[in-house]
């Protein structure tokens, strides 16, 4: 404020312009140096009041070098603060800092997403400013770190964010010190963060003036939902959504005075009443959505919630429901009825609701059409009726709708075209309009606002529309399965630098595939071409530092050789090129893709030997390998068997596979499964296929297939195998489909089999197997087909009755490859065998001399003939009675 000194200078010596120049007076002299003196103490009152202390300003300067400055840190808004501070300039000056104008202390410290990235231990200098009274570190990423015990000796603060900042532990309980205290939130820390009950408790007792708590994704699964009984009557927002609380809500917070904002939602095991009386007349905003918490939607709550604005009550517990009375909350700006079951026709009341700037009646029953009060509500910008049974074509009822931002009517009966106004929308970023009945062209978009566009599984046809394409910021555009969009992919989809997800599979496009898509964004994280008429080559150009997870260019005819340069994905789960014309030999580089989850590469042109892992954890991750109807020949590759260590340990949850980040795009795939080709339009995480089947593979099956301990399908079909079946598959105890068939597999089938109890297929058929075939739960369910082509065998299931002496069953066998002496089972060596052909030759020898020397003893010729005449009178007597059996 140093410049404010020669400004007043300058007005008292301009007051004395037009002055007879009379020299001094001792007057006008005092005066003067009055004024001086005046200037002197105004400057160093305005400078102390400015200038923060050293000790601050360097705690400060320390704390901001204890972190880094990081683009992904913050998520909902980026202004990095910190880099406004500079030593030898007033900390009171900086970004987010607040001071006390007399003292030079921080009093407030508000660094909302200034982009920090770092671990904020207990000895942080931040904890030397003792005078804060306003703390904001939300919207950061403190690397999990644990909230220090030392935020209690804040003992001024009465405001505390720490907000989406990745935070994990325990709440301290020194948090309950901070009696100063009316806003507290700690939300958001992705569930790393937890409350115990002890602290909570104390939070509750010792925090009286709170007004804001939010502790949202907070882990309180141990916490009493009746312990929030006891918080501040003065509480003006209670948020406590997926919290993960379970129990009976006290009934007295519904009914606190000053309450504007309660959110509940997300704690599925909460239950209670919500009262239709005596509430808060201020209360303003309500979510129970995904709670079992009890409603009455008539008239005496409605009457009660004349100020509401924000109302959320999506898959909530609602006992009984009178729709049409809500047209009376004139107030509201957001409605969300989704998932409730509700059924009828759209209550026409809605119209009333003319504030209204977003909607939400997804996922019910509503019947009928687009209703058309929806033209009235001008100020929607989110309107989302997906998931219902309404019919009838889009007519102009959405026209009026300027303002709107956000349509999702997916997954409806709506047919006729899609109107060309919904293109010409002047707001519009989301469009989902996909499965419905929907035919016709694609009409041009009106305007380049569009993000999200899905089409997808309607009847369209015609080109894509080049104006798709000059979508400069669109993340999502989903075109599958409409079967009769034709023409080629242009080039100008590289322009959209943004996109995320590309899914233009199941159609009728033709023509070269862009070779731009290797490396236009690095952004894409799907890209799905499959099932078209798609020709050329596979990009030769992917990237590196891509983003992609899911490529599938299956049912093409794609040609030429697998590029290299998805070794450049490391990102990537699903590689699905199958059903092309590709010419290669096995793609080892793909082994060192490190997420790699599904490797298809049927039905090409591969060839050569599979010879196994060329570098460490090689597949590791592979839950699907299928390599089936190709050329590849040599000995199964035993290396791979031994590093697919996924296929070795079954999941202990089931998920839907999916993309990692934000577009939550559904993994699809198309498999045989238990010998039927079938589209997987979800993929479950504990599937586990090895299909090698349709080569010429050779040579034996290794015992080390037994490791694969999780596998569900298991198909060595069609190949030229010789041996035994390995007794070792007698522990892949999760196997649902077992194909061995058409092979030269040779002896018995191993009675471990028999104790697969979820095998549900079996194909052993056209091989060489012989001997009796097992018994068991599952075995007794086969039918010939099973088997047949093996002339060897005989049991029950082939109707063939089995005769004779049998062989004892192959012993179990190790997964030790090369050591002989496992053949003889434990104990019984080539000592003992050595033994038992020297012990025979003796015998014979000495039998032999003695039937020579006495020319024909009568003795041993009556013995033999007694045998032999047994055995004939034995055979004869069963034939007799299988002949009788056929007659």
């Amino acid at each position: 404020m140093s410049f404010f000194i020669p400004h007043l200078s300058q007005i008292y010596f301009e007051s004395c312009k037009g002055q007879p120049n009379m020299g001094f007076s001792p007057l006008s002299l005092s005066q003067s140096l009055s004024f001086i003196l005046f200037l002197f103490h105004f400057h160093s009152t305005i400078s102390s009041s400015h200038f923060c202390a050293l000790d601050q300003s360097l705690s400060l300067l320390q704390f901001k070098e204890s972190f880094s400055i990081n683009s992904s840190a913050s998520w909902n808004c980026q202004h990095p603060k910190t880099e406004s501070w500079k030593e030898g300039t007033d900390c009171c000056l900086w970004d987010g800092v607040s001071c006390d104008m007399k003292t030079g202390h921080v009093t407030g410290l508000d660094l909302a997403c200034s982009m920090l990235y770092g671990t904020l231990h207990p000895n942080s200098t931040l904890f030397s400013l003792h005078h804060l009274q306003k703390l904001d570190l939300s919207d950061n990423h403190f690397n999990f770190s644990h909230i220090s015990s030392r935020f209690g000796q804040f003992s001024n603060l009465t405001l505390l964010n720490l907000n989406y900042s990745v935070f994990a532990g325990q709440v301290p309980s020194e948090i309950s010190h901070l009696s100063k205290l009316a806003s507290l939130d700690l939300s958001r820390n992705f569930y790393y963060l937890s409350l115990e009950p002890i602290s909570f408790d104390k939070l509750v007792r010792n925090l009286t003036k709170l007004r804001d708590l939010a502790l949202d994704a907070l882990n309180m699964s141990l916490v009493a939902p009746n312990s929030l009984k006891n918080l501040s009557s003065s509480l003006s927002s209670l948020s406590l959504s997926g919290c993960g609380l379970q129990g009976k809500f006290p009934g007295n917070i519904f009914l606190l005075p000053n309450l504007e904002s309660l959110d509940l939602s997300y704690n599925e095991g909460l239950t209670g009443s919500f009262p239709s009386s005596n509430l808060s007349n201020v209360l303003s905003r309500l979510d129970l959505s995904n709670t079992r918490i009890s409603v009455y939607l008539e008239n005496d709550l409605i009457s009660n919630l004349k100020s509401l604005e924000y109302m959320s009550l999506s898959n909530c517990n609602i006992i009984r429901s009178d729709l049409p009375l809500l047209g009376n909350l004139t107030q509201l700006i957001s409605l969300d009825l989704s998932s409730n079951n509700f059924s009828g026709q759209i209550p026409s009341s809605l119209g009333n609701l003319v504030q209204l700037r977003s909607l939400y009646l997804s996922s019910n029953k509503f019947r009928g059409q687009v209703p058309d009060f929806l033209g009235s509500l001008v100020n929607l910008s989110t309107l989302n009726l997906s998931n219902n049974q309404l019919v009838g074509a889009i007519h102009s009822q959405l026209n009026t709708l300027s303002n709107l931002q956000y349509l999702y009517l997916s997954n409806n009966l709506f047919n006729g075209t899609i109107p060309s106004f919904l293109f010409a929308l002047p707001s519009l970023l989301d469009l989902d309009l996909h499965n419905n009945n929907f035919i016709g062209n694609i009409s041009e978009l009106q305007h380049d606002s569009l993000r999200f566009l899905d089409l997808s599984n309607n009847h369209l046809h015609g080109a894509i529309p080049s104006s798709i394409f000059k979508q400069g910021n669109m993340t999502t555009l989903i075109l599958a399965s409409n079967s009769k969009l034709t023409g080629e992919i242009s080039s100008s989809i590289c322009n959209l630098r943004f996109l995320r997800v590309l899914d233009l599979s199941t159609n009728s496009l033709s023509g070269s595939m862009p070779q731009c898509l290797g490396n236009f964004s690095s952004m894409l994280s799907v890209l799905h071409l499959g099932m078209n008429n798609l020709q050329g080559t596979i990009p030769s150009t992917f990237s590196k530092d891509n983003s992609l997870e899911y490529l599938n260019l299956n049912g093409n005819e794609i040609e030429g050789k697998i590029s290299s340069s998805i070794i450049n994905c490391t990102m990537l789960q699903v590689l699905d090129l199958g059903n092309n014309k590709i010419e290669d030999t096995f793609p080892y580089f793909l082994e060192t893709l490190p997420k790699l989850q599904i490797l298809v590469l049927k039905s090409n042109k591969l060839q050569g030997f599979v010879k196994g892992p060329t570098a460490y954890n090689s597949f590791s991750k592979l839950r699907i390998l299928d390599i089936s109807y190709n050329n590849f020949s040599g000995p199964l590759p035993t290396g791979y068997f031994n590093s697919l260590e996924a296929m070795m340990a079954s999941d202990q949850i089931m998920i839907y596979m999916r993309t990692t980040n934000y577009t939550g795009y559904v993994y699809s795939i198309e498999m045989t499964w238990k010998g039927v080709e079938i589209e997987f339009t979800k993929i479950r995480s504990t599937i586990r296929v090895l299909d090698l089947s349709n080569n010429n593979f050779t040579g034996e099956i290794p015992k080390v297939i037994g490791k694969l301990k999780a596998l569900q399908q298991l198909n060595l079909s069609h190949n030229s195998l010789t041996g035994h079946i390995q007794s070792s598959l007698g522990n892949l105890t999760n196997l649902e489909s077992l194909d061995l068939s058409s092979n030269l597999l040779t002896g018995r089938i191993p009675t471990q089999l028999g104790g697969l109890t979820f095998l549900a297929i079996l194909n052993l058929s056209h091989n060489q197997l012989e001997g009796r075939i097992p018994s068991g739960e599952q075995f007794n369910t086969f039918t010939a087909t099973s088997f047949e082509g093996n002339l060897g065998l005989c049991g029950f299931q082939v109707l063939k009755e089995c005769y004779g002496d049998e062989a004892p069953s192959l012993p179990p066998s190790s997964f030790d490859e090369g050591d002989d002496s496992t053949l003889f089972g434990e104990g019984f060596g080539w000592k003992a065998v050595t033994m038992g052909y020297g012990c025979g030759f003796v015998f014979g020898v000495a039998t032999g001399y003695i039937v020579f020397r006495t020319r024909k003893p009568s003795w041993f010729f009556r013995m033999v003939e007694d045998i032999w005449n047994l055995k004939s009178k034995k055979t004869k007597k069963n034939v007799g009675r299988c002949g009788a059996g056929r007659n």
